[in-house]
C-alpha cells in the first residue's frame, strides 16, 4: 500500500485528478474524536500502510497540533511525518493533492515527506479579498489608505501569500477589473503568476467577483481552473469572510516526479529513512551535524574563570 497522506479536515482533500490517486485520511481533532479513538484510528492506518506523512501547518488550531504529537509519543513510533508547511488553507490542500498523486509512485515514505517542502515552493497562494483590515498573516504593507477603503463595500483587493507577498488595490469590482495603484505600499498590478505550466482551483466565500475566472487566470496562462468549496479555516486565515481564495499549481505527475527525482538523496543520519534537502521529515534531523563550538580563547577562558 502507498505511504498514507493525512490532512485535519476534509476540506482540506481536494478530488483527485485521476482514478490513481488515492484519497487523503482524515485525522480528526480532539473536539470530534476522543484520545483512545485517535489512537485507534492512526495504528489502523499504520498497519495498512506502513508509514504516515500528515501535513500539520503552523495556522492549525493548538489543540489540534497537541493531538497529533501526543498520539505519535504515545504510539512510540518513528513511522509518523508531521510536516509544518506554512500555506492557506487552499495551498495545503494543493499540495497534499501533489502528495497523494506521488504516494503511487516508487519514493520511499522519506522521500514522499521531504519532497513536501520542495512542492511548496512551487505554489502560487493567494486569495481576492473584500477587506484588508485584518490582513495579518501575510506580510506586506497595508497602509492606511488600504484600511480606510477596506470599509468601502465595494472594495477589492488581489493579494498574493505565497511565493512573494503582494497586494494590490482593485480598480473596481467585478470582472474585467484590472489592478491600479492605490497607494500605502500596494503594488501596481495584477500579481505575477508562475513560470510553469499549472492548474489553478478556488473557493468562494462571501464576496461577489469574477475576477479570478475572468482576469488572473488569462493572466497567468493556467492550462485548467477548478472550484472547490472553501475550507472552513480560510476566513480566518484571511482575516475576512468576504473572499475568493485560490491556489495554482503543477498538476502533472510526472513533470512532480521529474522534480522530486531530480533532487540527490541522501540517508537520515538519525532514523536511516531517504531524504531530500535538508531535514528528515519524519524525524526533523538536519541532514548534517551542526558544528561544533569552537574552544573558548585562553583570555575570554581566564576572563571566566575569574572571581
Amino acid at each position: 500500500m502507498p505511504t498514507a497522506i493525512a490532512v485535519t479536515s476534509a476540506d482540506l482533500v481536494l478530488p483527485a485528478p485521476d482514478r490513481h490517486t488515492p484519497g487523503a485520511a482524515v485525522l480528526h481533532p480532539p473536539e470530534q474524536l476522543d484520545l483512545e479513538s485517535a489512537l485507534a484510528e492512526t495504528s489502523a492506518l499504520l498497519e495498512r500502510h506502513g508509514h504516515l506523512v500528515a501535513v500539520v501547518p503552523p495556522w492549525l488550531p493548538a489543540a489540534t497540533v497537541r493531538r497529533l504529537h501526543t498520539v505519535r509519543s504515545i504510539l512510540e513510533t518513528d513511522r509518523i511525518a508531521l510536516l509544518g508547511i506554512d500555506l492557506p488553507p487552499l495551498g495545503i490542500a494543493l499540495l497534499v493533492r501533489q502528495l497523494r498523486q506521488l504516494s503511487v509512485c516508487d519514493f520511499s515514505p522519506g522521500i514522499i515527506a521531504s519532497a513536501a517542502r520542495l512542492l511548496s515552493h512551487y505554489i502560487h497562494a493567494g486569495a481576492l479579498l473584500g477587506s484588508v483590515a485584518k490582513l495579518d498573516r501575510v506580510r506586506v504593507p497595508v497602509g492606511l489608505g488600504a484600511h480606510a477603503r477596506s470599509w468601502s463595500p465595494s472594495a477589492q483587493f488581489a493579494v498574493m501569500a505565497h511565493p512573494a507577498p503582494h497586494l494590490a488595490k482593485l480598480a473596481k469590482s467585478g470582472a474585467g477589473a484590472g489592478a491600479r495603484a492605490g497607494g500605502g505600499g500596494m503594488d501596481r498590478a495584477v500579481p505575477a503568476g508562475p513560470e510553469f505550466a499549472t492548474h489553478l482551483v478556488f473557493a468562494r466565500g462571501q464576496l461577489t467577483s469574477d475576477w479570478v475566472t475572468a482576469e488572473l487566470a488569462p493572466a497567468w496562462q493556467v492550462q485548467g481552473v477548478m472550484e472547490n468549496p472553501l475550507p472552513a479555516l480560510s476566513p480566518g486565515w484571511w482575516g475576512t469572510a468576504k473572499l475568493v481564495e485560490f491556489a495554482a499549481g503543477i498538476p502533472d505527475l510526472s513533470v512532480l516526479y521529474q522534480l522530486v527525482a531530480s533532487v540527490r538523496r541522501e540517508e537520515c543520519r538519525w532514523c536511516g529513512l531517504e531524504l531530500i534537502g535538508d531535514r528528515c521529515g519524519f524525524c526533523a534531523a538536519p541532514l548534517t551535524a551542526p558544528p561544533a563550538a569552537p574552544p573558548p580563547s585562553t583570555a575570554s577562558a581566564a576572563a571566566r574563570s575569574r572571581p
